[in-house]
């Protein structure tokens, strides 16, 4: 009996081996098969999609163009350091792993089958293939996919080539998808500029981003970043990747403030020119740009962008102004060069779309009586006969009065880079405008120097800063008294033309309609166009 039970036993016994193992070679060949059937697909549109970013002359962040905030960079411009640190927050068997971490995938698939908390299954390769190349559904079955896509892509791909996709496709918070957005977003420098300390900062955001996002702002959320950030940093000095000295040494960075401020409605007049601009020197559409991943460096300085906005916010309210709206237009241009240093069209962007300094007709009235009797060829022709010229095309037309009757043809965008290669560079294009002595006589003019003109409602006064020969600061308009219609007033030398236009209009009597207007005689308006231009061209002139 007991002889036969143990036979039983085991054939029972071997059968449940032959079934194991035959299920384990099915498992196993099904695996094969499915390795082989598995097809690396493309990334999705999405994740490949860039904006573009306008900075100004000095490589200040302006804005951006573009449905996702991401720009494309070659890991070669990612500092070690920030790699590492990202791989200690991530994944630190990354360099050495298989695409896949078992215990880790085990671990989440335990903590799924018992309903315990979610746990983080996934390599830096799977989050690459999770977040690039995969839906975000969340399955066994898409979890199994995204592990076979891991291990093949990390068969067939360097591992520094999953870590650049996954640098430039990982969301960072702040709308930044990519390192290279996320140390704009953060600390508002270039990947290659990071510190130790800020690329620690990025690879613990990476954790929560919605969350961290707030740091700078927030105290608590701050507080708890910092602990990560330190967590990071120690994972860091165990693996080898700074010394005891740089971690000693680490400070916990200054974040950009977040959300940001409300100077960026009144940019998107400086991004919607260069944007333009920009598009038709590379000989694509807008929308191509807006995608293309491109850095447009413009001639802007935005230094004194701001501080004329800033002189504008804070005009004196007077009489009448609660149904007359005043506008004011600052051009700022380079003479001899072309390069638009300031370019003021308007308070907030969101409610007037419309640029005054650019496409704003402005009564020209006397501002144009220095030039009667000269003669005037090319861009400026007929400027004379212009009743109501742009204040871009007035003040370009000044320029060429400093630059002793060179006009030089105004552009904003000085470079265009794409993956840091220069695709574009802008040259000055110049012509003889008018000849030297007509260039003196309209000086002359302005300065009130010669006899036989004086423009009526005209004040001439000399520039800030110091006056150097051929130079000139005049109030002109059109109207006079408590009738005045237009204030203009222009300063120029070699160095800076600018032209200040004020303006104003009331609304019509068909809705969303408006008509010229007179301006309110409280504050003076001469006296104000004259204070904004007389600072705002000294500031300009400063090295």
């Amino acid at each position: 009996m007991r002889t036969r039970f143990r036979r039983t036993r085991g054939r029972w016994l071997r059968r449940l081996l032959v079934a194991f193992l035959t299920l384990l070679a099915v498992v196993c060949g099904a695996a094969v098969v499915a390795y082989k059937l598995t097809v690396i697909p493309e990334p999705h549109p999405e994740t490949v999609v860039q904006s573009t970013v306008f900075v100004d002359a000095e490589g200040s962040y302006l804005g951006r163009r573009g449905p996702v905030d991401r720009q494309e960079v070659p890991l070669s411009q990612v500092p070690r350091h920030v790699q590492d640190a990202v791989i200690a927050a991530e994944n630190r068997s990354f360099r050495t792993d298989t695409g896949v971490s078992p215990r880790a995938v085990a671990r989440a698939l335990w903590a799924t089958v018992s309903g315990g908390a979610p746990q983080g299954g996934s390599t830096i390769t799977q989050q690459y293939v999770k977040n690039a190349l995969l839906s975000p559904e969340r399955s066994l079955s898409r979890k199994a996919r995204e592990a076979l896509i891991a291990v093949k892509l990390d068969r067939t791909r360097a591992k520094d080539e999953i870590l650049e996709g996954y640098l430039n496709t990982v969301y960072f918070g702040r709308g930044a998808a990519g390192v290279q957005a996320a140390a704009r977003n953060y600390f508002d420098v270039a990947p290659g500029d990071l510190t130790v300390s800020q690329g620690a900062a990025l690879a613990s955001i990476v954790n929560i981003p919605s969350y961290y996002e707030k740091a700078g702002s927030d105290p608590e959320v701050t507080a708890r970043l910092r602990d990560r950030w330190e967590w990071v940093l120690d994972a860091m000095e165990a693996g080898g990747d700074i010394t005891g000295a740089q971690r000693a040494g680490a400070r916990f960075p200054a974040f950009r403030f977040y959300p940001p401020g409300g100077t960026e409605g009144q940019r998107q007049y400086l991004i919607d020119v260069a944007a333009k601009e920009a598009a038709g020197r590379l000989g694509i559409s807008e929308d191509q740009l807006a995608r293309g991943g491109y850095t447009v460096h413009t001639t802007f300085d935005l230094a004194l962008q701001d501080a004329t906005a800033e002189s504008v916010k804070q005009r004196p309210r007077g009489s009448g102004d609660d149904d007359v709206r005043v506008h004011t237009a600052v051009v700022g241009i380079e003479p001899g060069d072309g390069a638009v240093r300031v370019l003021y069209g308007g308070a907030d962007y969101a409610r007037q779309p419309f640029n005054d300094a650019v496409s704003g007709a402005v009564e020209a009235g006397s501002v144009l009586d220095p030039f009667d009797g000269v003669r005037l060829d090319g861009p400026l022709r007929g400027l004379r006969e212009s009743a109501a010229p742009t204040p871009l095309r007035l003040a370009s037309a000044y320029a060429a009065v400093a630059a002793d009757g060179v006009y030089a043809t105004p552009h904003t965008v000085a470079r265009i880079t794409r993956e840091g290669r220069t695709v574009h560079t802008a040259r000055p294009e110049t012509r003889r405008v008018l000849d030297e002595k007509g260039a003196f006589m309209v000086t002359a003019r302005a300065q009130g120097r010669l006899g036989g003109w004086s423009g009526p409602g005209v004040s001439v006064a000399a520039p800030a800063g110091g006056r150097g020969g051929g130079g000139a600061f005049l109030t002109a308009g059109a109207g006079g008294g408590i009738t005045r219609r237009t204030v203009w007033s222009v300063g120029y030398d070699s160095r800076l033309a600018l032209a200040v236009a004020l303006f104003a209009d009331r609304p019509g009597a068909k809705e969303d309609t408006t008509v010229p207007a007179h301006l309110p005689d409280v504050p003076s308006p001469t006296r104000y166009a004259e204070q904004l231009a007389d600072g705002t061209w000294a500031s300009g002139r400063q090295p």
